[in-house]
């Protein structure tokens, strides 16, 4: 059983970001703009932080490595965030979207080479699978707009696709050395010190909601995702991340797809569709991945 906490664990975080990726929008929508969502998101993952240092009994790693890797973590993730709101104010979602969809390619090739990382047969026709079906889930119809041959968006969405493949391989390599409450304690004042850059680039001229429409809902909904990763950097503790990676990333949009049928009565395009069918086919063979039965391969 212990072999398959990674599988608990890594199953917990799609759930909690497909409720997540569900929700989202609807702050956004009330007036609340990207950036302060982002503010408000530092602040949520405080809770779960301080829940995760209780239950080690407040044991704080000071070490000068544990804080490099903790602050290394959050800073990508945080920062990478931060990037994507400036890519997608200058560069439609259809485009941006599936390319940083793609990150995990590079915590596979990361974990395949430095960490070296292997997977048995399932787990490798799993991997292929959700990279086939990451980009499918994350594709958005342009909606009559066209296209742009603009790539000016090339450059900051690339940077937000290394930060995030490189995030997922620093979270395994930390979790050799350090607790997984101690490198979210990190991801979690990281985030913190991130606040005055969203703040700057929040356009305060335009109108703001600052009804609970806004905030509360904002930090209910960020919450999900702060709770969610606190469970992926446990699941990351007990899996490999070229496997937990792709797991996660094609996942959690397929619940994120189901939650939006049944809430907002959104039916699934074609490609949207094909990718959930990918995504959760990939999810049976990963799943097989680090069985007792299940002899692994090298790459």
């Amino acid at each position: 059983m212990k072999s398959k906490l990674w599988l608990v664990y890594a199953i917990i975080t799609t759930v909690f970001w497909g409720v997540w990726g569900a929700l989202i929008e609807i702050p956004e929508k009330a007036g609340f703009p990207a950036t302060l969502i982002y503010v408000v998101w530092a602040f949520t993952m405080i809770p779960p932080a301080l829940v995760a240092m209780k239950i080690i009994g407040w044991e704080f790693d000071f070490r000068k490595k544990s804080i490099m890797f903790g602050m290394a973590v959050g800073i990508l993730g945080a920062g990478g965030q931060l990037v994507l709101f400036h890519t997608l104010a200058i560069s439609p979602a259809y485009l941006v979207y599936p390319f940083i969809s793609l990150s995990p390619v590079v915590t596979i090739a990361l974990s395949l080479f430095l960490l070296k990382e292997r997977a048995n047969k399932f787990g490798w026709v799993g991997v292929i699978l959700a990279l086939i079906a990451i980009p499918l889930l994350s594709y958005t119809s342009p909606d009559g707009n066209g296209t742009t041959s603009n790539l000016v968006w090339v450059l900051p969405a690339s940077i937000v696709f290394l930060a995030w493949g490189t995030q997922a391989y620093i979270i395994k390599v930390a979790n050799t050395s350090m607790k997984a409450e101690n490198i979210f304690f990190y991801m979690m004042v990281s985030g913190l010190v991130l606040v005055p850059i969203a703040l700057l680039m929040t356009d305060f001229k335009e109108p703001i909601n600052w009804g609970f429409e806004g905030y509360g809902y904002s930090f209910f909904i960020q919450s999900l995702n702060a709770i969610g990763a606190l469970f992926l950097v446990y699941a990351f503790r007990y899996g490999k991340a070229m496997i937990v990676s792709p797991l996660t990333n094609a996942v959690a949009p397929v619940t994120t797809v189901i939650i939006s049928l049944i809430i907002y009565a959104v039916i699934p395009n074609m490609i949207t569709t094909a990718g959930m069918v990918f995504a959760i086919i990939a999810a049976l063979f990963l799943s097989f991945e680090d069985s007792p039965e299940n002899n692994e391969i090298s790459a």
